[in-house]
């Protein structure tokens, strides 16, 4: 297989929400809107949560999900309706702002090794981020970037992913598509013929085929050459 591309999904492959996005931020974002919220319960809440989650029935980009992704959470943790749901739209639109975010440690090096050996390098993401900033914001040297706020469809859907691989002018054959979540990122990709790697950095999937712990792997994967030490 011939590898002209790589497409990456962002939140928790690339990068990782800050703690404004955490516990602690749940935690001040309350405050500022009356309510006292227990960041011991943060994790179980945003567990339930993620099992109540649906995408929209078309895939459309619908931010009303994520507001009510997110009240859940906040009532899971002790908040109480109607200042919950004031407190959730404040909290999903942190997830706007570039700097509530951290590059993981591996993301650059890998990147900077790709375009070495010629890769074109795609971002591909469900959010209402800038994405283009989000790259510029991080250093980020891109070629293509899509997010679904601007596109309109949300991955798995499979013009978000022709989108960006007409920005890159590659054929999907020739691309592979790199992620944290396997009904997005891996079959929504693996549905237009492409290549696709999960990123398991918390190790939720040992037994998924195409799997990576972290980026550092994805060069051989890719069937790289080791650079030179």
């Amino acid at each position: 297989m011939t590898v002209r591309a790589v497409l990456f999904d962002v939140d928790f492959t690339l990068a990782k929400p800050g703690p404004e996005l955490g516990s602690a931020g749940y935690v001040r974002a309350g405050a500022r809107h009356g309510l006292t919220l227990d960041p011991a319960r943060f994790d179980p809440a945003r567990e339930a949560a993620l099992a109540h989650l649906r995408h929209h029935p078309e895939l459309d980009h619908d931010d009303s999900i994520w507001f009510a992704f997110t009240e859940r959470i906040v009532l899971g943790m002790g908040g109480t309706e109607p200042a919950s749901y004031a407190c959730a739209v404040d909290i999903t639109h942190g997830w706007e702002l570039h700097e509530n975010f951290e590059l993981y440690e591996d993301t650059v090096p890998v990147l900077a090794e790709l375009r070495r050996a010629g890769m074109k390098i795609g971002l591909l993401t469900n959010s209402s981020r800038d994405v283009h900033a989000f790259a510029r914001h991080h250093g980020l040297d891109v070629d293509a970037a899509v997010g679904s706020l601007d596109h309109g469809k949300t991955k798995p859907h499979a013009s978000i992913f022709r989108a960006v691989l007409g920005l890159l002018d590659v054929e999907a054959a020739d691309a592979v598509m790199v992620g944290d979540t396997v009904a997005d990122d891996i079959d929504g990709a693996r549905a237009l013929g492409m290549r696709a790697l999960l990123v398991d950095r918390l190790g939720r999937y040992p037994e998924f085929d195409g799997r990576l712990d972290d980026l550092y792997g994805l060069p051989a994967a890719l069937g790289l050459p080791h650079p030179p030490t």
